[in-house]
């Protein structure tokens, strides 16, 4: 077996997903400066969120947690990996074809199971605009999910993971072309923006499809045909799929609960941007790595193998998760302030947000001890045991994202998040306890998760205690930042945390 290098993947994927990340950062600067939190950015994130709530379903949830191990274990054994994946392509590609046209004919429905509180209001027409618009997406970028899963597998990481800098670079376009040709005011950018990201599917699409192609899998559209291994490739993924719509139930919970409270869906969106920066440099990288690899060793018969990669995952997600979560609690206001206000995102917006990120922050951990369990099992191709926890997870959700609005407001959704993601990682993790050595936890792991809590606690403490600076906020935010990487940095080698000379050898590879 050709090993795919963990460490290095790791550094792969998370340097290109946090370039998109700050790409990101700088479409949301400018989407809160143009629109703010009216009824211009309420709708648009409403209608940008139904594609990606569906391509989260369909291509990176239950399709791909299915194919990325059937696929691998085809790739190792030599085993006809190439058809497999030509047949599940165009399999793919009829299926979302068919549901994006029922999707731009029921729109109004989609707006209204994802924020029915719109209804009567302004919001309600452009988000049904808009997500005619932009609702095409989730074909592309779907397409592209599989052909990603094709390049992770063989342990090509860069393109797929660049490729979502393609949408960030596409959105900071629009607005730019819009504000040069005088079409500046908040309907104008918003039709700009819902343009672009059809566009921008394409375009992530095309990157994957070409290095796909200089891969050896070119894969072409044509008639589907369905065969048996795309039987069995159905039967797995339903589970998956049924966990992947109990997961986005929780999304629209959260939608549904926010929607009734005046720019809480932007406060949300805005808070969530920020968590997602650890999240996906970090979580993201470890299960699109860690998923082909796992599938590989566990057909090879190597467990000793794959119980390395799984402890090492873990200690990677916890040593740059767990400052995260720190930092997001002692200093939001002016993470939130510094990022995102200015011209039409007000003072009371960053109060708002700032709430909204310190309570995503308390899941941060859980969120990414996720992406490091979920793998144990889709590498075995249970994906039943998942659909079961996620079912558990969905009503400790709603009960408490809406028994909790009438009294503590839009917070509830995020509260539901944070309480269901560590509930969630507390069932995956009890649920591996008969995997075998392969999923237990190592005498490494075990020695360091305690010091990295004590090093991140310690750098959150010193930021919370640090005064405002007569500072400019963006030279206040660098100095904030800088003293707790040095301070957590130092504070983990001392007491044995992590080695520093660890994370240079895997940049250096």
């Amino acid at each position: 077996m050709k090993p795919i290098r963990l460490m290095a993947g790791f550094f792969t994927v998370g340097i290109w997903t946090l370039l998109s990340r700050v790409m990101g950062f700088v479409r949301d600067i400018m989407i809160a400066a143009f629109l703010g939190t009216g009824p211009v950015a309420e709708a648009f994130l409403i209608a940008f969120s139904l594609p990606n709530l569906f391509r989260r379903f369909f291509a990176e949830g239950a399709f791909n947690m299915a194919f990325v191990p059937m696929f691998s274990k085809k790739l190792e054994a030599d085993e006809g990996a190439q058809k497999f994946a030509q047949d599940a392509f165009v399999a793919l590609a009829a299926i979302l074809t068919a549901f994006t046209v029922i999707g731009v004919i029921v729109m109004p429905v989609l707006v209204t199971m994802m924020a029915s509180g719109y209804i009567g209001s302004e919001r309600f027409d452009l988000a049904v605009y808009f997500g005619r618009i932009a609702f095409p997406y989730i074909l592309f970028i779907s397409l592209a999910a599989l052909l990603s899963g094709v390049l992770n597998a063989t342990g090509r990481f860069a393109a797929a993971a660049a490729a979502p800098v393609l949408l960030n670079i596409i959105f900071i376009t629009a607005i730019l072309l819009a504000v040069i040709f005088g079409q500046d005011g908040p309907g104008e950018i918003g039709s700009a923006l819902a343009y672009a990201v059809p566009v921008a599917g394409v375009a992530q699409m095309a990157m994957v499809w070409v290095a796909a192609k200089r891969a050896g899998y070119a894969l072409h559209p044509g008639w589907p045909k369905f065969t048996p291994e795309l039987k069995r490739l159905a039967m797995i993924a339903a589970p998956a799929a049924l966990a992947g719509g109990v997961l986005q139930i929780n999304l629209l919970v959260g939608r549904q609960v926010a929607s009734f409270f005046d720019g809480a869906v932007a406060w949300l969106n805005y808070a969530d941007r920020l968590y997602q920066l650890p999240l996906g440099v970090v979580g993201i990288a470890i299960g699109v790595v860690l998923l082909p690899d796992l599938s590989r060793r566990l057909r090879a018969g190597d467990d000793n193998g794959g119980r390395d990669a799984f402890n090492r995952a873990c200690e990677f997600c916890l040593a740059l998760t767990v400052p995260a979560a720190a930092a997001l609690l002692a200093i939001p206001d002016a993470l939130v302030s510094t990022l995102f206000e200015r011209g039409a995102f007000t003072a009371e917006d960053t109060a708002a947000t700032a709430l909204a990120v310190a309570i995503y922050g308390l899941g941060l951990p859980a969120f990414v001890m996720q992406k490091t369990l979920q793998p144990l099992y889709f590498a075995r191709e249970d994906t039943k045991r998942p659909f079961y926890f996620a079912v558990a997870a969905m009503f400790l959700n709603a009960g408490l994202a809406v028994g909790l609005s009438p009294i503590i407001g839009f917070t509830a959704a995020a509260v539901g998040t944070t309480v269901t993601g560590w509930a969630m990682a507390l069932l995956l993790w009890v649920g591996s306890r008969n995997m075998g050595n392969a999923a237990r936890f190592d005498a490494r792991l075990i020695r360091r998760v305690w010091r990295i809590c004590t090093a991140a606690a310690a750098m959150g403490l010193l930021l919370w205690l640090i005064p405002p600076l007569p500072l400019p906020r963006g030279i206040e935010l660098c100095v904030l930042v800088t003293v707790g990487i040095v301070s957590y940095f130092g504070i983990g080698h001392l007491i044995g945390a992590f080695r520093l000379s660890e994370f240079r050898s895997a940049l250096r590879r």
